[in-house]
């Protein structure tokens, strides 16, 4: 299990940090880098992330690993456990300076610092914040889908209490839930559709389009016969690939199955797809990393991962150790 788990961890990694230099639409990253299939270090006119290095993680997996350190310390997901990460993390980052941290995370926080009450200082949070941290609690329920959705509510309260925001994290957290323990990809998207619908019926009513559906709209173009980049090009213009939640998803599970699950390819397509291609990465490779374990993923592409000084700041192998001792 320990291998699934590590998997997972460096997956989330890996997807988010080779999209990371992607823009935010295709035709400036094939204008930027052709087919982006290299480790690249985001251009000068980056929208978000110019000036980061080639492999350089962003809030995706920090908040993801900060998490997971919260979890291990109180046993198990707890909302204290999820406030007081969330809270150190974004003083470790100076959030209130930082272009990086997006709108529903930021508004929760800042709701918590005044003293607001975590149950309720997420009511607003829709967007996709939710899905691309919510990896931890996957992991903490090996084949446990209920268990799954469960604690994503809890984890997503103080910043992203919101139908959608919940529908999209559950969808998440079960495909990885059933990643722990399933040999098939179909098993793992069909636990993921599973728990888009569990969760859509937690968290405040709210506007959008249904995860399910756009979990489904992409699985059909991902699995139809046209080239990856046409394939691409039409998850981009028809599923989304913004900071929306059904489109996140959505698009995270279609190149899920366009790269067959596995990690190193999921991110190269999410890095080619464009749009919130960290985010879209860092979502679908946890998920392929948790099916194919720590072995698919490419010894150089590791390294590349060790040697980032964030990555390195969160000591991943003793997160997976220390998630592996609350299972146990």
């Amino acid at each position: 299990m320990l291998n699934k788990i590590l998997g997972c961890l460096y997956g989330q990694a890996l997807g988010d940090a080779f999209a990371m230099p992607a823009h935010i639409h295709p035709d400036d990253t094939i204008h930027a880098f052709g087919w982006l299939d290299s480790w690249q270090d985001a251009p000068d006119d980056h929208l978000v992330h110019a000036g980061l290095p080639a492999g350089r993680i962003t809030d995706d997996s920090e908040q993801a690993f900060s998490l997971a350190q919260a979890f291990i310390a109180a046993g198990g997901v707890t909302l204290d456990a999820t406030v007081g990460a969330l809270l150190r993390w974004y003083e470790r980052v100076d959030g209130d300076n930082s272009p990086y941290v997006g709108p529903s995370t930021r508004r929760g926080i800042n709701a918590l610092k005044a003293g607001q009450d975590p149950r309720r200082t997420g009511l607003w949070g829709d967007t996709n914040g939710a899905p691309m941290r919510i990896a931890p609690v996957g992991l903490l329920h090996p084949g446990d889908i209920p268990g799954a959705v469960a604690d994503t509510v809890t984890a997503c309260m103080p910043t992203h209490f919101t139908q959608p925001a919940i529908s999209g994290a559950a969808a998440v957290a079960a495909a990885i839930a059933q990643a722990m323990t399933a040999d098939s990809l179909d098993a793992i998207i069909a636990a993921g559709l599973q728990g888009a619908e569990s969760g859509r019926e937690q968290g405040r009513r709210w506007f959008g389009a249904s995860v399910v559906f756009k979990i489904e709209q992409a699985l059909a173009i991902a699995t139809r016969s046209d080239d990856s980049p046409t394939r691409l090009r039409r998850l981009f213009d028809e599923v989304g690939a913004t900071l929306n939640v059904p489109e996140t998803v959505g698009a995270a599970f279609g190149i899920l199955q366009m790269a067959d699950g596995d990690p190193k390819r999921t991110a190269i397509l999410a890095a080619n797809l464009s749009g919130d291609a960290d985010t879209i990465g860092a979502i679908a490779c946890a998920i392929a990393g948790a099916f194919a374990g720590i072995e698919a993923i490419p010894p150089a592409d590791m390294a590349v991962l060790d040697a980032d000084e964030v990555f390195q700041a969160y000591d991943v192998r003793a997160i997976a150790d220390g998630l592996l001792g609350v299972i146990a």
